[in-house]
């Protein structure tokens, strides 16, 4: 895993959920710009069994990358786990996200989907994901953009960690998912 940047360090203590742990184990991972493709994210697709599906990365891949997080977590997909909104039918939705709960957004042409790590006052949730600039790392989201947040679906019980998360209002936004 490459180094958090200071503000999300937190997040290397953390412990649970478990999605969030699979999903900080692959932060840093970066596609190809242009001919050619990552080996490590067409190997998510090979893993989840997405291989025919997915080909290459510059196909969004943000759906993938929340998939092999669940599929590393122990939790099925979403049905089209390519499909970013798809992630609006898994786990138990839930009215606020908290951390480590996968959030979906509007975007044009689509949508977008990552895990929550915090939020600010400025009204920007600061999401987890995968094709985010075209790396996994962590950007900020106008809470605005937000469809829904989905809870996973914890086998044993909720962590008790599992909660709103307050944050600076500076940092990266979003304008790149896909």
């Amino acid at each position: 895993m490459v180094t958090l940047p200071k503000k999300y360090a937190y997040l290397a203590t953390e412990g649970a959920p478990n999605i969030l742990l699979q999903a900080l184990a692959k932060f840093g991972t970066r596609e190809i710009v242009g001919p050619g493709s990552s080996s490590q994210i067409l190997g998510w697709a090979k893993e989840v069994g997405l291989s025919r599906d997915y080909t290459a990365d510059e196909t969004p891949w943000c759906g993938l990358f929340v998939a092999v997080c669940a599929h590393d977590a122990n939790y099925p997909p979403a049905r089209i786990a390519l499909r970013a909104k798809d992630w609006l039918n898994w786990g138990k939705p839930v009215p606020t996200p908290m951390l480590g709960d996968v959030v979906v957004f509007d975007r044009d042409g689509g949508g977008h989907v990552g895990i929550y790590v915090g939020e600010d006052t400025a009204g920007y949730l600061h999401i987890l994901g995968g094709n985010q600039g075209n790396c996994v790392c962590i950007a900020r989201f106008p809470s605005s953009r937000m469809v829904g947040a989905r809870r996973s679906p914890f086998k044993i019980g909720q962590p008790a960690n599992v909660r709103r998360i307050w944050l600076g209002a500076d940092g990266p936004i979003s304008h790149t998912e896909a």
